[in-house]
């Protein structure tokens, strides 16, 4: 799942320092991405994502770092593979779909969770298949696998992209993880379905997981239904035991989808109501 408060500090311009505080200039962080240094390639590429420097020599630099081999971790993992494909979700460049739909085949648990990420950001329909093929994994028929490990896949990542791509057809498969073991992924589901289907009973879901006991889930739940633009919970998020940042991002997610869906040049009741609980929590 993609972090709403980490996403808001990448809004921001970008400085023109490196990690050691040294000048750094686009170009030096897209050369870095080939440098022996395997510090500054990992840092070059999440410094590129973070400022979404769009140039095709960057997208070219990310693409072919999905393919590294000499950035492991004992475990096996691959640090810079992980960066690039975050970075790449952000630059909005469809060359990227098909290398991260590759990446989903990585051995490297964060990776795949990157590229679902990121895949789900680029929105192109190819990737609904790709996605569907690791869903599945986590199941038998339309059942969950019996004793699965409790995260062979990024199954979140999988649903919400599936959701936001609006892969309507598979709408059968995401239903199973509504029982997943795990409560995070049980919210994406809810969260997809939601996406996919419009119903309430999905977005109910998401309301009752705002008043949770756990404090990570909780705000899960807020980017959750942030996300979806949820409406009936509004005053919910205002009342989450959670870091008013947090509220403040996913009510701002009801706000806009409340904007895009209507024409008229006047405020409606319902975008009133979140500005003013908007306002009650600065």
């Amino acid at each position: 799942m993609s972090n709403p408060l980490t996403e808001k500090l990448e809004s921001l311009p970008p400085t023109d320092t490196n990690s050691n505080g040294e000048s750094l200039t686009v170009e030096q962080a897209i050369a870095n991405l080939s440098s022996s240094d395997l510090g500054l390639r990992f840092y070059a590429a999440w410094w590129l994502g973070r400022f979404r420097v769009k140039e095709a020599a960057a997208v070219t630099g990310l693409i072919k770092a999905l393919d590294d081999e000499d950035d492991r971790t004992p475990e096996g993992g691959y640090p810079l593979r992980r960066n690039a494909a975050r970075a790449l979700g952000k630059l909005s460049d469809r060359q990227a779909v098909l290398p991260l739909i590759e990446s989903l085949q990585c051995s490297d648990f964060y990776v795949r969770e990157a590229a679902a990420q990121s895949l789900e950001m680029l929105g192109d329909a190819r990737a609904i298949l790709p996605l569907i093929d690791l869903l599945k994994m986590g199941l038998q028929g339309e059942e969950l696998v019996a004793e699965q490990p409790d995260f062979a896949q990024p199954y979140d990542s999988i649903l919400e992209a599936l959701g936001t791509l609006q892969a309507q057809e598979y709408i059968s498969l995401a239903i199973p993880f509504l029982e997943h073991p795990i409560e995070r992924v049980q919210y994406s589901a809810a969260r997809a379905m939601y996406q996919l289907t419009q119903q309430d009973k999905y977005g109910e879901i998401l309301i009752q997981a705002l008043g949770g006991e756990d404090l990570q889930l909780r705000r899960a739940a807020l980017a959750d239904v942030g996300a979806i633009g949820y409406l009936p919970a509004a005053e919910a998020i205002a009342q989450t035991l959670a870091e008013n940042s947090l509220k403040l991002i996913s009510l701002k997610g009801l706000l806009e989808h409340q904007v895009k869906q209507t024409s008229s040049p006047h405020l409606s009741a319902d975008v009133v109501k979140v500005m003013n609980l908007m306002d009650s929590l600065l």
